[in-house]
């Protein structure tokens, strides 16, 4: 059995993926498909977004996915650690939200929240939300280490 340090990483990789993969999910399904606010891709046709979602939405099936895969894995070995990957499942779902937000909104330009609005609001609520995710995972990954 491997050490109480590498099984917990492996729990907090394996949440970081399913973290990821989650608000991937949660964002192609209630902004793209259920609000029609934004495609992954704007700046062309609405073929081209569409085509876009279905690569991002694929991205984060994948990332999900090989998460899960990996919580079996380390269930099947009694070796997953609930804590680091609670963790980790927030920290690669703030991270990723942050990374939406800052990265590919204002730096990239890929897509904007919502279009014909002010968008402070939208842009401070995701960002803080996306920072509180992150401090928690984080937190609560600092704990499992010392646990």
């Amino acid at each position: 059995m491997p050490e109480v340090g590498v099984r917990k990483a492996r729990s907090a990789w394996a949440g970081v993926l399913a973290g990821v993969g989650v608000a991937a999910f949660a964002d192609e399904t209630v902004f793209h498909q259920l609000l029609h606010w934004h495609h992954f891709y704007d700046g062309s046709t609405t073929d081209a977004g569409l085509v876009s979602d279905g690569l991002f939405h694929a991205f984060g099936w994948f990332a999900l996915v090989f998460g899960l895969v990996l919580v079996a894995d380390l269930r099947r070995g009694d070796r997953l650690s609930g804590r680091a990957l609670a963790g980790g499942v927030l920290t690669g779902a703030g991270a990723f939200q942050l990374y939406d937000g800052t990265i590919q909104h204002k730096l990239f330009g890929l897509h904007q929240i919502r279009y014909g609005v002010d968008l402070t609001a939208y842009d401070w609520t995701w960002n803080v939300l996306a920072v509180v995710l992150l401090a928690v995972g984080v937190l609560l990954l600092r704990r499992a280490k010392t646990a």
